[in-house]
C-alpha cells in the first residue's frame, strides 16, 4: 500500500453528479492502491477531525453512489477566513493531516471552495507540510472562470429545459379557459446560465419560453409587461424563465429576503411570486409559477450523460494529478470542437478560479433581452445531451444507495469549529 492516505471533501450545494465525482476519485484511487478518506459534511468534519474511511465501502456501493444524488458524505456551507484572520483553523487542518498521514486533498466544489483549497495549499508549503492539494469544479450555476462548463450544471440544464418544454404542454392546453402565464423561477445569483438553459425549449421561433429574464440585465416592469400581453395576445399564452438573482435598474434583487447564508450571499425570498402579482395586479392574467428549488439540483433520474462523464472525468483526473505530485491546481474542462462536440480535462492553477465569476456572455442574450441566441445554443446543446439513468428496482424506484460511513478513530483532542 503506498505511503499516506487522500483526503476528500465535498463542499457547497450538492449537483446531481457530484457524486459520479466521489466514486471517480474512490475508484481510481483504489486502482492505485491509495486508502481515501472522506470529510464528514465537508470541511467542518475536516476540522472536527470526523474522517470517514471509505476502505470499508463496498465496490458495489461506491458504483451505486456513481447513480446516486445528494452528497454522500455530506457537504457544507462553511467558509474559512483568511489566513491572516483565524490562522488556528488553518492549523488544525495540517495537525489533522498529520495525525492521519494525509498527503492528499481534494476539494470538491465552486469559487469558495477553490479559494479554501488556495489557501490550504499555501499554508501547508509554510509549515512545511508536503501535502498536495486538488481542486475539483462542481457548480450548477456554471460560473467557474476558466472551465468551459462546470460538473453539474449539464444536468440543471437538462432538468430545466425539459421541465419548461413539459410545462408549458400543459398551460398551452389549459389556456384558453384557464391559466395564461406560467412562470418558472431557476437557480443563479449573478450569472444566468441556467436561466439560459431553459431558452432550449425553443426548437422554432414562438416556441416556449417566450421570456428569460437573466441577472445580467436589469429587470424593466413596463418592457415585461408589455412583453407578456403581446406573447398572450399572439400565442394564448406565456412562458416565463426567471433567474432567482433578478435585480432592477439600482441593482436590487427583487426578491432579497434581507438574510445571508454562510459564505455571507444575500439570501434570496422567492422572484417567481414578485413577478407572479405583477402579471395579475397589471394585466389581469390567472398565473402559476414554479419553484423547483432542489428539485432541479437532484434530479438524477434525468442528468445529463454528459455531465455525468465529465464529473467523472474530473474526479479522475483530481487523483491523478495529486498523485504525480501537482499542487493547487484544478482538472477543469477545454472544449475543442463545437461539431462534433468533443472535449478534454486540463489542469488550471487554482489561483486563476479563485474568486473569479464567469458571467453569461452578451453574445449570449438576444437583442430583446428576453431569449438565447445562435451562440448560446451551441455552448449549451452538447452539455445537456444523452441519458445516464440509475438502475432502477422492483418498485419503480431507483436504487440509490447511502454510504456506511464509518469514521476513523480520532487521534486529536476535540475542536469546535463554532457554527
Amino acid at each position: 500500500m503506498s505511503q499516506g492516505r487522500l483526503l476528500y471533501a465535498q463542499s457547497g450545494g450538492v449537483t446531481a453528479v457530484i457524486n459520479t465525482t466521489a466514486a471517480a476519485v474512490i475508484a481510481t484511487a483504489r486502482a492505485r492502491k491509495v486508502p481515501v478518506l472522506a470529510a464528514k459534511n465537508g470541511i467542518i468534519g475536516a476540522l472536527r477531525e470526523e474522517l470517514i474511511d471509505t476502505t470499508k465501502e463496498s465496490a458495489a456501493a461506491i458504483k451505486a453512489m456513481r447513480w446516486t444524488p445528494g452528497g454522500a458524505f455530506g457537504s457544507c456551507r462553511y467558509k474559512l477566513k483568511s489566513i491572516e484572520q483565524n490562522r488556528a483553523q488553518y492549523e488544525r487542518l495540517i495537525d489533522v493531516f498529520k495525525a492521519h498521514d494525509i498527503r492528499w486533498f481534494l476539494y470538491n466544489g465552486g469559487n469558495d471552495s477553490a479559494d479554501t483549497a488556495l489557501k490550504i495549499s499555501q499554508i501547508g508549503r509554510e509549515l512545511g507540510y508536503a501535502v498536495n492539494v486538488i481542486g475539483v469544479p462542481k457548480t450548477v450555476d456554471n460560473d467557474l472562470a476558466v472551465t468551459d462548463c462546470c460538473p453539474g450544471f449539464g444536468s440543471v440544464a437538462k432538468y430545466t429545459a425539459v421541465s419548461v418544454q413539459e410545462a408549458s404542454l400543459d398551460v398551452e392546453s389549459m389556456a384558453a379557459s384557464s391559466t395564461k402565464v406560467f412562470i418558472i423561477e431557476v437557480m443563479g445569483r449573478h450569472a444566468g446560465w441556467i436561466a439560459a438553459a431553459g431558452g432550449l425549449a425553443a426548437r422554432n421561433a414562438g416556441d416556449p419560453p417566450h421570456v428569460i429574464l437573466f441577472p445580467e440585465i436589469a429587470f424593466d416592469e413596463a418592457a415585461f409587461l408589455a412583453r407578456v400581453k403581446a406573447t398572450v395576445d399572439k400565442v394564448g399564452y406565456c412562458t416565463v424563465v426567471a433567474s432567482e438573482g433578478l435585480k432592477n435598474a439600482a441593482g436590487e434583487f427583487l426578491a432579497e429576503a434581507g438574510t445571508r447564508d454562510a459564505f455571507g450571499h444575500a439570501q434570496l425570498g422567492g422572484v417567481a411570486p414578485v413577478l407572479a402579482n405583477l402579471v395579475k395586479q397589471k394585466l389581469g392574467y390567472k398565473y402559476h409559477w414554479a419553484l423547483p428549488d432542489y428539485l432541479q439540483r437532484s434530479a438524477r433520474h434525468i442528468a445529463s450523460k454528459t455531465d455525468a462523464d465529465q464529473a467523472w472525468a474530473v474526479g479522475k483526473a483530481a487523483v491523478e494529478y495529486a498523485l504525480a505530485g501537482k499542487n493547487a491546481v484544478m482538472p477543469v474542462i477545454v472544449r475543442t470542437s463545437d461539431s462534433p462536440y468533443r472535449w478534454k480535462i486540463e489542469p488550471a492553477p487554482l489561483d486563476k478560479v479563485a474568486n473569479h465569476e464567469k458571467k453569461l456572455p452578451k453574445s449570449f442574450i438576444t437583442r430583446d433581452g428576453y431569449g438565447i441566441t445562435a451562440a448560446a445554443r451551441r455552448y449549451l446543446e452538447p452539455l445537456i445531451r444523452g441519458e445516464d439513468p440509475p438502475k432502477y428496482l422492483k418498485d419503480g424506484l431507483p436504487d440509490y444507495v447511502r454510504m456506511k460511513k464509518a469514521l476513523v478513530r480520532k487521534r486529536l483532542v476535540a475542536y469546535s469549529v463554532g457554527d
